[in-house]
């Protein structure tokens, strides 16, 4: 099989010549980031780091963790700015600011040639899934503040592909313009895509008028879930590409044709360490923790050594499609802080998805971590199609938990409609606490 790729030569590159690119690229940006940038200047003075000190990789234990509070605290000190900014404010062009979901939203601003970066790190991601000149895009997303799928316009221009921007209507809307452009790729959430398999079949719309072909998807677990990967890839007849990213950080991983079960990180623009979420030590290859991570390309708003808060697992095999990226098995495995304890028993929302979603019939769940008792409950409330048979499937579910995951949820049928549904990222875990 013949691989599409973005830049070849880059992502085929040997490794030590991989580890040299990275180490020129961290140094220079370093240069330029001390005395200008007041955020990491105050760090690397704080930390006792010079510059000169971080000649290689093996050095950037040197430099201190970022985290996102620290980040937060530098948009705070500098009001409506940030003290991460590396240049004069006339010089940024774009804002963004994350979704909020875990609190108040951090604001990103980006140069032009800072987002020139971005789009062409989101160029690996589209190509990753051959998607190309030819390919009629769209983008199902209302452009707001939320980063999103900003920079994949910018990506498709450079690939020459045909990008429809589906903002400002309704799902049904949207279904109709698809087949009226015969769109064959489409950027979303995973639970956007399978909304929008749930308004075709309650409306009547036949999903294989729209001649789909990929399906990309990001800003929530779904796309690197089995179960929900294959529900996309069956209600659309395409097939689902994971992607991994984050406002202050940037498109950094993607799943390629071969899909391996797991996203390349793109270690010509960023470099990855996978630490112990406790001590912070390194892990070796095959062994989970958290992904921290060092932009390369965004010298207008850097990350230096950023707890991304993601949990994943470096590959210690090489994909097929002959990428020397890293290599995530199972992509973004679940987030430090989404996992909960319930009974003793370690769980990561995303494991839970997958053991739902196994199960046809379902359109819709939620599941609330009941902390209120003293033994936490898991309570599982399913929407289900019409002429599902509702007490065999909540029976289905009640075993599979117990069979995976050592745990007995209660299962609930609710009305059709009662849950809500999302158009972006979804919230359909939720923790009752001690009131």
């Amino acid at each position: 099989m013949a691989f599409t790729y973005f830049d070849r030569e880059l992502e085929t590159l040997e490794p030590e010549r991989l580890r040299r690119l990275q180490a020129d690229k961290l140094g220079a940006m370093l240069g330029e980031l001390h005395g200008t940038n007041a955020f990491y200047t105050a760090k690397l003075d704080g930390a006792g780091v010079g510059v000169e000190d971080v000649r290689s990789l093996d050095e950037l234990a040197y430099l201190p963790f970022t985290t996102k509070a620290e980040l937060l605290g530098a948009q705070e000190e500098a009001g409506g700015w940030s003290t991460n900014a590396t240049y004069p404010e006339a010089a940024y062009t774009r804002f963004h600011q994350t979704s909020g979901t875990t609190g108040v939203p951090l604001r990103v601003f980006d140069t032009a040639d800072s987002w020139e970066w971005w789009s062409r790190c989101w160029a690996f991601v589209l190509a990753g899934a051959a998607v190309g000149s030819g390919d009629r895009l769209i983008l199902p997303f209302s452009f707001g503040p939320f980063i999103g799928f900003w920079a994949a316009v910018g990506a498709a221009e450079k690939l020459g592909v045909l990008m429809i921007p589906g903002g400002g209507r309704g799902s049904l809307e949207r279904l109709h313009l698809m087949r009226a452009l015969g769109v064959t790729a489409m950027c979303c959430t995973p639970t956007y895509a399978l909304r929008l398999a749930e308004v075709a079949r309650e409306e009547g719309f036949d999903l294989t008028d729209i001649p789909m072909r990929v399906t990309i998807h990001a800003g929530e677990p779904g796309a690197n879930v089995p179960s929900t990967k294959a529900k996309i890839e069956a209600a659309w007849g395409a097939r689902c590409y994971d992607h991994v990213g984050a406002s202050e950080v940037g498109a950094h991983s993607f799943e390629c044709e071969a899909q391996p079960g797991g996203t390349h990180f793109n270690d010509s623009e960023f470099i990855a360490e996978v630490v112990d979420p406790e001590s912070g030590d390194p892990v070796p290859p095959g062994e989970q923790g958290e992904l921290v991570i060092t932009t390369l390309g965004r010298w207008c708003f850097p990350v230096i050594r950023y707890r991304t808060g993601d949990v994943v697992k470096v590959s210690t095999s090489r994909c097929a499609c002959g990428r020397t990226f890293t290599l995530f098995d199972g992509g973004v495995i679940g987030r430090a802080d989404d996992l909960v304890v319930v009974r003793g028993v370690n769980v990561f929302p995303a494991a839970v998805e997958n053991l739902i979603r196994k199960h046809a019939g379902i359109d819709e769940f939620r599941v609330t971590v009941d902390r209120r008792t003293e033994m936490a409950e898991l309570v599982v409330e399913l929407e289900c199609m019409e002429g599902v048979d509702e007490p065999v499937i909540c029976r289905a579910i009640e075993l599979e938990f117990q069979s995976v995951l050592g745990l007995r949820p209660e299962v609930a049928v609710v009305a059709r409609g009662a849950l809500p549904r999302f158009d972006h990222k979804a919230r359909r875990f939720v923790t009752v606490a001690d009131s």
